[in-house]
C-alpha cells in the first residue's frame, strides 16, 4: 500500500509519501505521531502545497538545490521542515521531515532526499503511480 495525501479531488498536483522497500515512511509516522492540532497544521499545509505546486512561494516552501525543496511549518516554536521533491509532470513525494536547529537546511537532510528520490524513481514508474491514484480515488 503507498500512502497517498488528497484533500482536493481534482488538485492539478498528486502529494505522495515516500515509503522505504519495507513500506514505511519517516514523513506519515511523523505527522501521525503529532498531536491532533499540529497534524491538522501540517495537513493544512499539505493541502496548500497539494493545490499550488511550485507556485507555493516563500515563506511556505523554497528550493534548495538539484531540485529539493523544502515545505516550513512552524509548530509550538519549532521549525519542522519537511523535504520533497517533483516527479512525472503531477506528483510530489514526501521523502523526510525533521527539526531545524541551525541556520541553514542540514547537508546530510538534503543527502538523504536525494538519496531517497533516486530510489523512489527506481522503484517507481509513472504508470504505477497513475494506477495507485486511480485505485485510491
Amino acid at each position: 500500500m503507498m500512502y497517498t495525501y488528497s484533500i482536493m479531488s481534482h488538485s492539478k498536483w498528486h502529494v505522495i509519501y515516500y515509503e522505504d522497500a519495507l513500506k514505511r515512511s519517516n514523513v506519515f509516522d511523523f505527522i501521525e505521531g503529532r498531536k491532533d492540532r499540529e497534524k491538522a497544521k501540517i495537513l493544512a499545509m499539505l493541502a496548500v502545497l497539494e493545490e499550488q505546486g511550485h507556485q507555493l512561494p516563500r515563506p511556505y516552501a523554497d528550493l534548495l538545490i538539484d531540485g529539493i525543496h523544502e515545505l516550513r511549518v512552524k509548530l509550538s516554536g519549532d521549525q519542522i521542515r519537511i523535504l520533497y521533491f517533483f516527479c512525472y509532470r503531477d506528483f510530489i513525494i514526501l521523502t523526510n521531515v525533521f527539526t531545524k536547529t541551525t541556520q541553514k537546511v542540514p547537508v546530510n537532510e538534503i543527502q538523504k532526499a536525494r538519496k531517497l528520490r533516486s530510489d523512489f524513481l527506481q522503484r517507481n514508474s509513472e504508470q504505477a503511480l497513475r494506477r495507485t491514484i486511480h485505485e485510491d480515488s
